[in-house]
Order: C-alpha cells, then structure tokens, then sequence
C-alpha cells in the first residue's frame, strides 16, 4: 500500500537519507526508532509528502488516505473541538465546507442546486451525517467532556488540545496513520485506550515515540534508523533490542576467533616461509589468510550518556515524614490534610491526573512553596536533588557555557576532570562550551542530571523525568534508578520506568486526598481497573 522507492534528502553537504527502499504492509504497526537528530520525524514528513524528497519518491496506493497527527496545538484556535476532529478527512471536510457556503448564498441557481446534490450524494457516500456522533465518540474515549466538544480550540488547556488533535489523526479511519510522539502529555487512561485502539486497528500505522512499553505494547514491527539507512525488523522494541544486542555480540565473538585465526597463520608464515620443507605449508596458509574476512561491525550511531547517582554518606533512620499537609490556590483544594511516611528502601510513584498537584507537592517538600499549613520533616542526613519538570529559571544565564552553569553549584577545579564527567554525558569535546541559551530540552535534561550526579544525593525528587529525553537516555537513567540505594519520590509518563523502579503508589485523587499502596505500579493498575484499591 505505501512504498518507498530509493529516496535520498539532504540538507546542504549533510546527506540524512540515503537510497531507502521500504515496503509498510497492511494491518501493521512500525515502531520508528533512532538516535536524536537521526530524522524520525523528518522521515514521517517525507511519507505525509509535506517534505520533498532530493531523489526517489513515496507511493500510496490510489485512493487511500494518511492522516498525520499534528504536534501544533495552535493551529486551530479558532475552530471548534468537533470540526478539528472533522478537519481529519480532509474530503468530507471540503465537502462540509462548500454545503455550508452554498447554503448560506441568498440567492440559488440551477447550477448551485446540481452542484449541492452532487455534495449530498458524496456527503453520504462518505457517512457524513454519522460522522460528527463519531468524532464525539474518539473525543469521549480520550477524555475530552461533551460540554467543551463545541468550544473553541483556543479556550481549553493544551492538556486537551493534545487530546483533539489525536483524535483528528486517529477519525475516519486512515488508511495510513502517521502518529509523532502520541502518548506526549497522555494520563494513563488515554494512553492505555490509545494502545487498545492501535492494536485492534486493521490498517498501517508508523509510530515516534519515546515510550518503551507503548512501542512493545503495540508495534509488530520495528524501523530503525542509523546512518541514513532504514532496516525494517519482525517484532516490538524489546525483541529489536534484544536481537541487536545478540548480533552484535555474535559478531564481536565471529571476529575474535577469526582474528586468532589470523595471528596462528601469521605465525606460522613467519617462522616457515624460509624453510624449505614447509614452504609448501606456508604458501597454502597465506592463500588461506587471504581468504579470510572479518565481518564489517559498524557501531550503531546511538549513544547511551553514563546515568549513575551516587551516595557518599548514607542517612539515618529519620528520612522524610509528611503530616496533615493541605494546600489551596484560590477556591482549588491541592492536599487535604495528607500524612505520609517515607521508609528506607522506599521509591514512590506519584499518580495524579492534575499534574499541577504533583509538582506543588514536590515544591513543597523542595522549600520552592511555603504557602501551605502541616508539617514537612526532613532527617538531618538527607541530602536530596530535584529535577524539576520546568527547569527554564535554572537557565536564565543564557550566555554561561555548559562548564560554566554547571561550574556555578560545584566548585570543580579540576577542569579536566570535569570534561571527563561531562564527556561520559554526551558532551564531547567542544560541546562543554556551548551557550546553555542554545541547548535543546535534550541536552538541558542531560545538564541537569549531571548537576544532581555532582551533589551525590541519597534521596532524589523527580517530576516527568523522562520528558525531552530519548530513548537511550531513558533506558540509562532507567537502570541508575533501580540501582540507586536511596529513596526516590517521582512522576512519570513512562510505563516501564514506573514498572521497574517504583515500590509504593501514592496516588493524589481529585479531593486532595491520597490512596497510599505498598504495590508495583502494574499491580496498582489492575487493582483500580477493578476498583479494588
């Protein structure tokens, strides 16, 4: 159905794509996957043909169509939640559209009638007069309430905008469905109806995203982007991990045994190619070592930064205790007197479906807000760091160079030891220099990891830890987290990182009260799925 035939895109001297040759089957799901700047998203406006390609070209199938989910949550201002979701079959959108004109005309020619029966006639062929209950329907299963479907775009919070603009892509179902980084900015429910409707959905979909269990959950393929080229692999990212990983390692072992091949045959040239009675042997060898071919093993392009937290004094029994905490803004109830405990060992996940409520809990556990009444206790011996979903005011400086901000919380003389430590977090050479101003969300993330590494903390607060990183860096600060012997107090988006690192569920609920479980984060899901909790 779409096709990809010998395409090439390059921006000045730097080639992106080079000759890839691609067929996407029907009925399945491709994980697109590759290092920052690799050009995943760049690849999926090459396939929606809103980027030209510099050779070869993309082939849909006549008569099919690809809705591509759109990231600009402005776009539609000034049109209402329903007809954005309409806007995503651009045919009977245009339809719609010239009905409405010529409706609204006070004066009516036999021509403009002829013309709105034609309307009519593909009106209906298209189920036009369902089609409005069913964008309502996708608006509902993702969340967004019947009493704003007719506002306007620009009058609900980009929260929900986010929630429209899938719907869009997802309404009338697409032939090709082109979906970058879906899940960004998704509560957990939206997320799990999205993985039920791309798993049960008979088309072909192409997926970004930086969510490892929603590229398992619901992929059957994986596209993997390195070094300009495309290679298409059978399975989800974890079998496309694994699998690379193997290959990887049977390769290095093929090389190595051929190598010592290698050498035993050089020996043996070296010490009998002058004696007479082996020159025979030795001539026949060296044909053999001619023979001999290591296998090409390119290193993959991406790179994993060194993520790793480390305590330099571990703290006493008194750790963190939380009492009768209640905080309002305005007439808004954010706590409603909440008491906890933090125990050695612990690693709570916060749930809320309000993100303003997490972070103003770890504001105030941080100090950041005083304005509330309780009490927050923390043992003498903690030493704790934060990371901060917003972490813009750190970097007001906009001019200090990376060694410079990170210069300003720890005096590090030695320069070259902080080139090195910097170095194992992606920031080679040159790059230490860089203006903290220019950074991408990437790189800042990555700052602010190696300031809270510097200050070796046995307690750490994280809000949405994940956002703006790739996957190598999650997997990295994955592991660190369920290596890391101190408690943790975090949110996050991210499925496996809740599954593998957290212990303990606090979950904030619409009252200001708290629902406080010793379960897995997986356990935790099934127990309130069955209202159990």
């Amino acid at each position: 159905m779409l096709e990809v035939r010998n395409v090439s895109l390059k921006f000045g001297t730097r080639t992106l794509f080079e000759d890839v040759n691609l067929k996407f089957q029907d009925g399945a799901c491709y994980g697109l996957i590759g290092a920052n700047g690799a050009g995943k998203s760049t690849f999926l406006k090459i396939l929606s043909k809103e980027l030209e390609t510099t050779t070869g070209d993309v082939y849909l199938e006549k008569g099919k169509r690809i809705s591509f989910l759109k990231q600009d949550h402005y776009m539609y201002d000034e049109v209402s939640i329903i007809n954005t979701v309409l806007m995503g079959n651009e045919k009977l959108w245009s339809i719609i559209e010239e009905k409405n004109k010529l409706y609204g005309q006070t004066e009516f020619s036999d021509s403009d009638g002829i013309r709105l029966a034609e309307l009519e006639s593909e009106f209906i062929d298209l189920d036009g007069w369902n089609q409005e209950a069913n964008a309502a329907t996708l608006l509902n299963n993702l969340g967004v309430p019947e009493s704003l479907h007719y506002s306007l775009m620009k009058e609900v919070p980009v929260k929900l905008r986010v929630k429209v603009l899938l719907a869009q892509s997802l309404f009338d179902n697409p032939d090709v469905l082109l979906l970058d980084e879906p899940t960004n900015s998704l509560d957990l429910d939206a997320i799990n109806w999205l993985e039920e409707f791309l798993i049960n959905f008979n088309n072909t979909v192409i997926v970004v995203s930086h969510d490892r269990h929603f590229l398992n959950k619901v992929c059957t393929h994986i596209a993997d982007i390195d070094y300009g080229k495309i290679k298409l692999y059978v399975g989800n990212y974890d079998f496309w991990y694994e699998s690379s990983e193997l290959l990887q390692k049977q390769i290095k072992e093929s090389n190595k045994k051929k190598e010592e091949k290698i050498k035993e045959l050089q020996d043996f040239i070296a010490r009998f190619s002058a004696n007479a009675s082996k020159s025979k042997q030795a001539t026949s060898r060296k044909k053999m070592l001619e023979n001999i071919e290591l296998e090409t093993l390119t290193p993959s392009s991406r790179k994993y930064p060194f993520i790793e937290f480390k305590i330099e004094e571990p703290h006493g029994k008194e750790i963190l205790t939380v009492g009768k905490l209640t905080k309002k803004i305005g007439d808004k109830v954010i706590f409603d007197k909440i008491s906890f405990t933090v125990q050695t060992g612990d690693k709570i996940n916060i749930i809320c479906d309000d993100d303003t409520k997490k972070t103003c809990l770890f504001n105030i556990l941080m100090g950041i807000d005083t304005d509330y009444t309780g009490e927050v206790i923390w043992g003498k011996t903690i030493n704790k760091s934060y990371l901060p979903q917003d972490n813009s005011y750190l970097f007001e400086s906009a001019d200090k160079s990376i060694m410079e901000w990170i210069g300003q919380f720890y005096d590090i003389k030695d320069e070259t030891v902080l080139r090195s430590f910097l170095g194992r977090m992606l920031f080679s050479k040159d790059d230490v220099f860089k203006k903290v101003g220019v950074l991408s969300g990437g790189e800042k993330a990555r700052c602010m990891l190696s300031k809270m590494m510097l200050s070796h903390p046995n307690f750490l607060i994280l809000d949405e830890p994940t956002n703006h990183l790739d996957l190598e860096s999650i997997t990295s600060l994955n592991k660190s987290l369920e290596n890391f012997t101190g408690e943790v107090i975090f949110t996050s988006r991210d499925h496996e990182l809740n599954s593998t690192v957290s212990n303990r569920i606090i979950k904030i609920e619409e009252n200001g009260k708290i629902i406080d479980r010793y379960l897995q984060f997986d356990e935790f899901l099934e127990k309130e799925n069955k209202n159990n909790l």
